[in-house]
């Protein structure tokens, strides 16, 4: 392979699992890609799906692999390890690529110390607020992270196969947070990560508090297990800092320390202490996305986050429960051989 990789050297593997409603977007964005000088193939991976999901991407005529339900973890290792070309592009079934998001992460490539480059996002919900909440704070993180990173994300990335055979794929235990433990990997293994803001693929972030929310005790949860993996990173990444990472164990204070507003003072000083850093940590972010929309909205930021910072602790205090289990049990760290490519 060359350095330049640019002749139809790419496959995009999409994973999905009852993703019909969003396929077709997905799909007729970037099937025009393969007239183009990269796309050598796409690549559906069907994880199980109970609705039409396989139907609609074999009607937009791309490879359909059938996977075993075992998550978007297994099913991108069964996309990747079906091509044959050196690269290869995740996108996830939500997100609709611009028509310049996968050119504009293939220069990186020419660094054959790049291992991996990924993208930013867009915004399929850009009438909802909470989609432009979600949404916004991406996109003001990625605004702050430089050309090259430690951390990557799935929804918008290229991996080098060679690199994921090397470290054995992705890790298809984790249920969320898998994109991290991958990228930290990738980097223990020597390579350098790099990172393009221009490149787009627009998501359909989710439009309501609740699912959010429940999303974000699995990110806590999991969060408990990539650390336990890689205790080395539990002090921040390019994407998240310790302003972010502090978060967690105060919501969870927060909402624990609840009973002490039935004591007395004291206790009223001690909780709403708490619960005063809690909202401190949410001015930072909230002014930056202030400054940059000039959209008075975004103040609904700031308990938002809190309420998530809530969740995670919650998510993450239960992690760290059944890691500790796990350990006292004689099963160390959740982690992993390399598996064959």
């Amino acid at each position: 392979m060359s350095p330049a990789a640019t002749h139809r050297d790419v496959t995009l593997v999409i994973p999905g699992r009852n993703c019909a409603e969003f396929l077709d977007a997905c799909l007729g964005a970037v099937v025009p890609m393969l007239t183009g000088p990269h796309l050598a193939e796409i690549v559906f991976v069907d994880d199980g799906s109970t609705d039409d999901s396989g139907d609609i991407a074999r009607r937009h005529g791309v490879t359909v692999l059938r996977g075993l339900g075992q998550g978007a973890g297994a099913a991108r290792n069964l996309g990747w390890r079906h091509a044959t070309t050196p690269l290869i592009w995740f996108v996830d079934s939500d997100c609709v690529a611009e028509p310049d998001a996968l050119d504009l992460l293939m220069p990186h490539l020419h660094d054959p110390a790049i291992g991996a480059v990924g993208g930013s996002y867009g915004n399929m919900r850009p009438t909802k607020l909470m989609s432009c909440l979600i949404h916004e704070e991406i996109v003001e993180r990625h605004l702050q992270m430089g050309a090259e990173v430690d951390f990557l994300a799935t929804f918008n990335v290229i991996y080098r196969r060679a690199v994921l055979a090397q470290v054995g794929g992705f890790d298809p235990r984790f249920v969320k947070a898998q994109d991290a433990e991958l990228a930290f990997r990738v980097r223990r293994a020597g390579y350098r990560l790099g990172f393009e803001v221009a490149s787009r693929v627009k998501h359909f972030h989710l439009d309501r508090l609740l699912p959010y929310l429940r999303v974000q005790r699995q990110q806590g949860y999991w969060r408990a297990w990539l650390y336990d993996a890689h205790p080395d990173r539990l002090s921040g990444d390019s994407y998240s800092g310790f302003v972010d990472h502090v978060q967690p164990p105060l919501g969870l204070a927060a909402l624990l320390g609840l009973p002490l507003l039935m004591t007395g003072a004291p206790g009223v000083a001690v909780e709403g202490g708490v619960i005063a850093a809690l909202l401190a940590c949410q001015v930072p972010m909230t002014r930056r996305l202030l400054r940059r929309t000039g959209d008075p909205r975004y103040l609904a930021f700031a308990p938002m986050s809190a309420a998530r910072a809530v969740v995670r602790g919650v998510g993450f205090a239960h992690g760290v429960t059944d890691v500790t289990a796990r350990r006292l049990l004689g099963g160390g760290p959740l982690r992993r051989a390399a598996a064959p490519a």
